[in-house]
């Protein structure tokens, strides 16, 4: 096995996999739900340990993607303790697990790889509706990047790509509506992001041997959108006045 996705089940992740395979690469998926070889909640650490030490034990692998998350919506005064919990354990603790787990093996086998984790433009970006996800994308973009510091010697990379709003099943939205339009307005590309298109870039990250500690903004240009910046509201007149 040279690639493994925790969290291919679905959504980016299986996008992942399915473009690994395309190419011939063995692939193996975690997962607790949807087409997996191992049934693996990240939440449980236990599970994570008895996971990686069956692979490391056969075959381990040189790329590992983590796109196992939740998605989170609600006002910071509202959010309840339980609910800052479950985010925080499957958005940023549970890829920490995964990463030290497959590092400490990778260290001991003298191997080396690529590691992968899903953040998210959330992660830099305020949204007043998604102060709990914003806050565990921002915690692991960071935990990548010390990763990448504590590991690099070992010839282990460690990066993250960060998603714009992508058509997911995460996404709560339907695709149409006024929310998304604007949103696909508001992109350099005019688009909303695929999970195809998040399968591309988490593939050309993995085969970047001088990049590591990196978090690669896949949005279609989505963040480059200033809330000070009138020129967006002038092209929406000019449009109008032209059509």
């Amino acid at each position: 096995m040279e690639a493994l996705v925790i969290g291919g089940g679905s959504g980016i992740g299986a996008a992942v996999a399915a473009l690994h395979r395309t190419q011939g690469t063995p692939t193996a998926v975690w997962d607790v739900a949807g087409e997996r070889d191992v049934t693996c909640d990240i939440a449980d650490p236990a599970q994570i340990e008895e996971a990686v030490a069956a692979i490391a034990a056969a075959d381990l692998p040189s790329r590992v993607t983590i796109t196992a998350g939740v998605g989170h919506a609600g006002l910071l005064a509202e959010a309840s303790p339980d609910e800052w919990d479950r985010v925080m354990a499957i958005n940023a603790r549970g890829p920490w697990l995964c990463l030290r787990a497959l590092a400490t093996a990778m260290v001991a086998a003298g191997t080396g790889g690529s590691l992968i984790a899903t953040s998210s433009v959330s992660a830099r970006l305020v949204d007043r509706n998604m102060g709990l996800y914003c806050a565990s994308k921002a915690a692991l973009s960071m935990l990548v990047k010390v990763a990448a510091a504590e590991w690099g010697s070992a010839g282990i990379r460690v990066n993250a790509i960060a998603p714009g709003v992508t058509t997911t099943p995460m996404l709560r939205a339907p695709v149409g509506s006024p929310w998304l339009d604007g949103v696909a307005e508001r992109t350099a590309l005019r688009r909303l992001g695929t999970a195809e298109d998040m399968a591309q870039a988490v593939l050309a990250l993995h085969d970047m041997a001088w990049v590591t500690g990196q978090i690669l903004e896949c949005d279609g240009g989505l963040s480059l959108q200033s809330p000070i910046d009138g020129f967006a509201e002038v092209d929406r007149a000019r449009q109008g006045r032209s059509s």
